[in-house]
Formats: structure tokens, C-alpha cells, sequence
């Protein structure tokens, strides 16, 4: 057998295994950085393999190391595990069994597959010319978890990868296909709150009164022009205000109306160019009709940048096992976020996505992740499975052409 059908064939082996533990993780969704349930369902899938494991204190991390028969170059391979803090509506049997959370992104599937590959590589250890790493990451859904496990010394831990490998499943792309691109693939992100300050009065005498409502309304109108008058279009930004919280009942003015919302960027300079804007546009217009605007934008992951070397190195793969159209190039980076980011600041590498529509779904109108009906074709797990194999036994017979 050639390289592709070693690894397709293992990973369709291997399909009910990890689809018996994506259901398994499923059902018990956790949250956040500390992820018992999971681990240890994790461990227990891995049980009997002659593997390295290592943990840090900061969180449920957890770094699996196998070693092929020869040292050379090493490669890390990701998954995330956690849930989102939100309802599921689904009718599936294995649906969430734990009020408020929910599988809604796709990490059980990602555990899942990670967990799959670790076996896949396991069984074929001998092809390996060097390390491979399987980084099983918590606290992905705003937690900084990948950083976490940074400062923990596990990703940095000898033998330090020489590259780096993560998917994400997505229900709209075409079930089973891969895409991805190079340079700025997720965005930064930003969390916004405007706290507009005047002064409360009676409803039918605002002129006593310094009414923050309509300066809240301004602002939200007059952050979108700025958007589109001072960034450039070719390096967007998306500002959302998402909430505005303000009043009692029908006929007080309030003293105070909240903000709130997020700043999504696709590189540094126009992150900062909008983070300073916002301030000044919402402070000005409150200032011009005597209110005050209190602006706290609270960090949150950097833009997630692709090595183009590593994509090419992934697009190959996929060819290889699937057929040209295995790999789409993607045309432009998803303004969702990802702390795979931070790992990518320090070892090249790349994320792809991994289509997913249900069966029967056109993938346009499928629900996408985060929504409370998202369900995936689990069929497409064996092609995740098999991309995270040959990509590291790729990496570890060629490596990345010099830059």
C-alpha cells in the first residue's frame, strides 16, 4: 500500500472507536480550563499505548509524545477539548446531558480524531522519522488554554516541535473536504464595553436631564461609519455592538446605558488603528452632548497566522489521500478566533478546516458552529484522522523548504 492508503485505511478502522468516544464526550460537555471527564476519557482511549504523557498545573493540558524509531524532526499535532456554555437543541440520542452546555464548536470531534491519530501513528510507529507530539488542549472557548499550556513548558518541552498542526471541523464546507490559506487564516479579537454616563431625570423632562440613550444610539450608528470610513477595506475589521443595557421602566431617564460588543481584526495594524478610533469616536459624541463615554476594550486572542510552507505541506497531503479535490484553497480568513494562534507565534505551522455537513444539509444552510442545532457528519472524522497522520509523517520525512 502506498502512503495514502495506509492512512485512509487505518483511519476508516478506526471510525467506530472514535465515533464511540466523540459521542462519549459529548453527552458530559465541560468547560473552561479543568476537564476531568474528558481526560480522563482521553486516557482511558489511550490506554496500553507506548506513550509518553505530561501534564502542567494550570490546567488539564495534556502533551502525548510518541517516538519513532529514529530521532529527527518533530511535529505537534491539536486538538481542544472544551464545551460552550449554552443550550443544546438537538435531537440526537448522545445529545448533551449536562444543562447549559454544549459541543457546539466541535471539539469532542477534535478530541476524538486527535485521539484516533494518536492510535493511527501508534500502530505504524516505524514510519516515523522522528517525534510526534498530540497536544489535547482545554480552555480554547476564551480562556487562553494554548497559553496556558505554553507558560506550563509543554509545548516548548525537548525535543521543541520544529512544526505545528491543528484542524477545525466546520458544517459549511462540503463534508469531508479540507481548506485552508496562507498568512491571516482566524482573526483578533476584542472585547468592547462603552459605559455612556449622564444624568437621570424624568421621562417627560429630558431637557433636565442629560439622556444617555440617544448618545448610545449615535455611537452605535457612528461606529459603523468609522469602520468603513477609516479602515481600509483590504484590511477590514468587523465592529459588532451586541448589547445595550440601560433603564428601569417606561418613564425614568437612566443615569447610565452599557455597551457591548467585539472588534474582530485580521492584523495587528488594523486592530490597533480600530481600538484606537472606537475610543475617540464614542468619547467625542459623548462629549458633544455633555455625557461621558468609559471605554474598557479587554484583549482577546491575536490574529491566527498560517504558514504558507505548512499549508502547502497539508494541501499535498490531502491530495494525496482524497484527489485534487480533497484540498480547496480558501479565499479569505474566517473572522472567528483562535488561540492556536499563540502557538503559531512560535512554531510555524497551520490550521485547516475539515467540512462536515450533515448528511442530507446543503452546506451553505447547515448550523454552523456555535449554534444550538449544530450537528456534524461523523463519517468525516476518518478523513481528519488520516490528514493529522500523513501531515506528521510528512513533516517528519521533508520538513519545511527554508524561507
Amino acid at each position: 500500500m502506498d502512503n495514502g492508503e495506509v492512512w485512509l485505511n487505518g483511519a476508516k478502522a478506526l471510525l467506530p472507536e472514535t465515533v464511540k468516544l466523540r459521542r462519549k464526550i459529548h453527552e458530559h460537555p465541560e468547560l473552561g480550563l479543568f476537564l476531568p471527564k474528558t481526560v480522563a476519557a482521553v486516557r482511558e482511549a489511550l490506554d496500553g499505548l507506548d506513550v509518553k504523557i505530561e501534564t502542567g498545573p494550570s490546567s488539564s493540558g495534556m502533551v502525548v509524545t510518541l517516538q519513532g524509531p529514529t530521532q529527527g524532526r518533530t511535529v505537534i499535532l491539536r486538538g481542544d477539548m472544551d464545551a460552550l456554555p449554552m443550550p443544546e437543541d438537538t435531537d440526537l440520542p448522545f445529545k448533551s446531558k449536562e444543562p447549559g452546555k454544549m459541543h457546539a464548536c466541535g471539539h469532542d470531534s477534535h478530541t476524538a480524531m486527535l485521539a484516533g491519530a494518536v492510535k493511527l501513528l501508534h500502530a505504524h510507529r516505524g514510519r516515523l522519522a522522528g517525534t510526534v507530539k498530540f497536544m489535547f488542549q482545554p480552555g480554547e472557548e476564551g480562556y487562553f488554554g494554548a497559553v496556558k499550556m505554553i507558560e506550563d513548558g509543554l509545548i516548548d518541552r525537548h525535543p521543541k516541535p520544529d512544526g505545528a498542526f491543528a484542524m477545525h471541523i466546520t458544517p459549511n464546507v462540503p463534508t469531508g473536504m479540507f481548506t485552508a490559506k496562507a498568512g491571516a487564516f482566524m482573526a483578533a479579537t476584542d472585547v468592547i464595553n462603552i459605559k455612556v454616563v449622564g444624568k437621570g431625570g424624568h421621562a417627560s423632562q429630558p431637557h433636565f436631564t442629560i439622556d444617555p440613550m440617544p448618545v448610545a444610539c449615535e455611537i452605535v450608528l457612528a461606529l459603523q461609519s468609522f469602520v468603513t470610513r477609516k479602515i481600509s477595506a483590504f484590511d477590514p475589521v468587523v465592529l459588532t455592538i451586541a448589547k445595550i443595557d440601560g433603564g428601569t421602566t417606561n418613564n425614568v431617564i437612566p443615569e447610565s446605558v452599557n455597551l457591548v460588543g467585539t472588534l474582530r481584526s485580521v492584523s495587528e495594524h488594523s486592530r490597533k488603528r480600530a481600538k484606537e478610533g472606537l475610543a475617540h469616536v464614542a468619547k467625542k459624541i459623548a462629549e458633544a452632548h455633555e455625557a461621558r463615554a468609559e471605554v474598557t476594550l479587554t484583549p482577546g486572542y491575536d490574529v491566527t497566522i498560517n504558514d504558507g510552507r505548512m499549508v502547502d505541506l497539508a494541501a499535498a497531503s490531502a491530495r494525496e489521500l482524497f484527489g485534487e479535490r480533497g484540498f480547496m484553497p480558501m479565499p479569505s480568513p474566517v473572522m472567528g478566533a483562535e488561540d492556536w494562534s499563540y502557538v503559531l507565534q512560535r512554531i510555524p505551522g497551520c490550521m485547516v478546516f475539515l467540512g462536515v455537513t450533515p448528511e442530507g444539509c446543503d452546506h451553505h444552510h447547515a448550523a454552523p458552529c456555535h449554534s444550538n442545532k449544530m450537528m456534524l457528519d461523523e463519517n468525516a472524522m476518518a478523513n481528519g484522522i488520516a490528514l493529522y497522520a500523513a501531515v506528521a509523517e510528512r513533516f517528519l520525512d521533508q520538513g519545511l523548504p527554508a524561507r
